[in-house]
């Protein structure tokens, strides 16, 4: 079992000496992993998320007690009155939204919506090496089928991947009508009055089998222990990704962040890599794209913050294929994680600068639906803190079918080329996931 019975009872217990309405109950479980919860009771389930932390916290769920969905220019507020008066204290609820603010426009993302919360009805939580289960049940509910499904839960088994079947691969659009655009996109900037614009195109994946999303989440995890890990189940569809980019995260009056613009490809040995590290932090070109993400940053931030801290000059943050240049910026505030992502939401490095003029540029060019990709997925708490990733290296996966995303910021020096070939470097994970 994945559950102990006696902790089973335990829960049964304490849940019901509570009155009537929403009630939850939580007990600690040892190491029991999250991802493990939501491998072996996803398909169960219509709703279940995971998402981890490079800092060691992780949070997996299944099923809904409270879920507050909300789209349009308030979405967020709208989802922070909902943490606030619907969540329990002392608990933890998972979010996610779009893109855009009216959220997602095709099929394919259906069940996806502009922004949700999500209290589960059972939550594994994990920080410093040490589990606490919590189940919630929705007013009416005696919690006797939902603690009889904990009951029933049994270990995943070995993780499926690298299985040996027949792929068919396809950009959309073509690699030569995205180079078009950016060099349509090159050619406004230089015209003004936008500075930059982040420009991204998809590559859809069908296998000769169906794929296992979670089992996939559990080996992203293991390959890319540096990135923000999550996933994502609606229904049929499953959002997968391990982003290296965190948008947000709170700690009572706390808050960090480190903005990642300009990138660089690894180098095949030490010295290789050291010198295109070097290059990335020396080139023209990649710090006015990074500092224009800093300053809008900064200045976004600043009726937020009670003080700020940055680092003076960018650092190098290194992944599997690909290093960006980082500006881990800190400081103090009053306002909940909610209010911080609203205010940073979308920043130019997934949208552009200046804001308006970048997404009205996307809008008309792009031609994809991003959905959920460079959004916003993590954790979130009814006091007001959270962790919030960009929803980066990622793709939504359905049965058989898979489409992974990436795109590129694009400013008045960038080579069209160079850019096709980034994306490259930022799709290659996922598809050698996938494939």
């Amino acid at each position: 079992m994945l559950v102990s019975q006696r902790i089973v009872d335990e829960l049964a217990a304490r849940i019901a000496g509570q009155p009537p309405g929403l009630r939850a109950a939580s007990i600690d479980v040892g190491d029991l992993d999250p991802l493990d919860l939501v491998r072996a009771g996803g398909p169960a389930f219509g709703f279940a998320a995971f998402f981890s932390s490079a800092e060691g916290r992780s949070v997996g769920g299944l099923g809904a007690a409270v879920r507050v969905a909300s789209s349009g220019g308030e979405r967020f507020r709208t989802l922070d009155t909902g943490l606030e008066r619907l969540v329990p204290p002392d608990t933890t609820a998972l979010l996610g939204f779009s893109f855009a603010e009216d959220g997602p426009s095709s099929p394919a993302w259906e069940g996806f919506p502009a922004g949700v919360v999500v209290l589960p009805e059972i939550t594994v939580t994990r920080t410093e090496g040490r589990s606490r289960l919590t189940v919630a049940l929705p007013a009416g509910s005696d919690g006797h089928l939902l603690l009889a499904m904990l009951s029933t839960l049994r270990p995943p088994g070995p993780q499926m991947s690298g299985r040996e079947v027949d792929h068919t691969v396809e950009s959309r659009p073509s690699p030569q009508d995205w180079v078009g655009l950016v060099a349509e996109a090159v050619a406004g900037i230089r015209q003004g009055p936008l500075e930059k614009v982040v420009l991204a195109r998809s590559v859809s994946v069908k296998s000769g089998g169906s794929f296992e999303p979670f089992d996939l989440v559990a080996t992203l995890r293991d390959r890319y222990p540096e990135s923000r890990v999550f996933g994502w189940q609606e229904g049929v569809s499953t959002f997968i990704g391990a982003s290296p980019e965190l948008l947000i995260a709170r700690r009572g009056p706390r808050f960090t962040l480190a903005p990642l613009a300009g990138s660089a490809p690894r180098g095949t040995d030490p010295e290789e890599d050291r010198r295109l590290g070097d290059g990335l932090l020396a080139s023209p070109k990649d710090r006015r794209e990074h500092e224009i993400v800093v300053e809008d940053a900064l200045r976004r931030l600043a009726g937020h913050a009670a003080t700020v801290e940055r680092s003076a000059i960018p650092q190098l943050h290194r992944f599997a294929t690909v290093q960006h240049l980082a500006t881990p910026i800190s400081g103090t505030t009053q306002s909940r994680i909610l209010d911080l992502a609203e205010a940073l939401h979308p920043t130019p490095a997934v949208g552009g600068a200046p804001r308006s003029e970048a997404l009205a540029f996307i809008e008309k060019v792009e031609g994809i639906d991003r959905g959920w990709y460079a959004g916003g997925i993590g954790w979130v708490s009814p006091g007001g803190d959270g962790e919030i990733a960009l929803a980066l290296r990622s793709a939504l996966v359905r049965g058989d079918q898979a489409t992974v995303y990436a795109g590129n910021g694009i400013v008045a020096d960038s080579e069209p080329a160079a850019e096709l070939e980034e994306t490259r470097l930022k799709l290659r994970p996922m598809l050698e996931l996938l494939t």
